[in-house]
């Protein structure tokens, strides 16, 4: 689960997670993706570029 705001300056970047890995997915480069997605800080473009799902991996052990 991908916060929903940037820790850092507080932009809303959940909105963009479900686009940005369908699109790296399928080959496209993540800094291009996130360029026209408007994700332009590095502090945002840091939370979505480190962001790992674990809700799969973790969900069995509930």
């Amino acid at each position: 689960m991908i916060p929903v705001r940037c820790f850092t300056c507080g932009k809303v970047i959940s909105n963009c997670w479900e686009e940005y890995k369908r699109r790296v997915q399928e080959g496209e480069n993540p800094g291009n993706v996130l360029d026209d997605l408007g994700v332009t800080r590095y502090c945002c473009r840091r939370m979505i570029l480190s962001h790992v799902e674990l809700v799969d991996t973790l969900a069995p052990y509930q």
